[in-house]
């Protein structure tokens, strides 16, 4: 929030019976309930109870369905927010920690529980891949293998993309150097590895674990500058 920096679930994994709530599994919406109870208390610590005049972004992985993204908008639409804005978390990561000029850039998010390459091609999803898989499913592996592992998976879904490239964005994207992001970023030998298996350097934030939610924010506050306020309101939007 402007001024606030990130709010976090005042109360996390307090579930209705003492349990830790899990609402969202690779990506998706599985127990809408909680999620609500989740965002409640999110929007309570953050907004307080009269939500007017405040606007919400949603990021999504870029591959989740209309149902889920559906699901996800009436969720947030019982908060009681003036307006909800819906992008992918390829486009919120790349507001944050993408380069200033214009071109394709490719999009890399190693998650817990989703793998995703994205092509962006001015500013917009030009193709996407995605992995039900993440670190929480390489925790049994030998760390030493961990960077070949999940390097393959990213390297398999690039070549992927580059078969049906026919205007050669993917080259131009790799060329400018991908944008990593997600904890699997976090790792120093899975970043070199990825950097050493496609030949060009890679661009991290400071926190990879926290770029998509960043690049969230920052699309917040331009959407806060720029919108009129409200004339029968006092006060600062949120």
């Amino acid at each position: 929030m402007p001024g606030r920096g990130l709010l976090l679930d005042p109360f996390p994994g307090s579930g209705p019976h003492g349990s830790a709530e899990r609402p969202v599994r690779r990506g998706r919406i599985v127990d809408p309930e909680s999620c609500g109870r989740l965002l409640g208390r999110i929007a309570d610590a953050a907004l307080g109870p009269d939500r007017s005049d405040s606007v919400i972004v949603l990021s999504h992985p870029v591959l989740a369905g209309a149902e889920h993204r559906t699901a996800a908008r009436a969720l947030l639409a019982g908060l009681g927010t003036t307006r909800v804005l819906v992008l992918s978390s390829a486009r919120a990561a790349a507001a944050y920690a993408g380069p200033r000029e214009t071109g394709p850039l490719l999009v890399i998010d190693m998650g817990a529980e989703l793998t995703e390459v994205t092509l962006l091609v001015g500013g917009l999803v030009a193709d996407a891949r995605q992995a039900e898989s993440g670190l929480d499913d390489l925790d049994g592996l030998d760390p030493a293998t961990l960077p070949t592992v999940l390097g393959r998976t990213v390297l398999d879904m690039i070549t992927s993309m580059w078969r049906h490239d026919r205007h050669g964005a993917i080259r131009g994207a790799l060329r400018k150097g991908p944008v990593l992001a997600g904890g699997g970023a976090l790792r120093s030998d899975v970043t070199e590895h990825l950097a050493r298996c496609l030949g060009t350097r890679v661009r991290l934030a400071d926190d990879p674990s926290t770029t998509v939610v960043r690049g969230a924010g920052q699309i917040l506050s331009s959407v806060l500058r720029h919108r009129p306020a409200p004339p029968e309101r006092s006060g600062h939007p949120r």
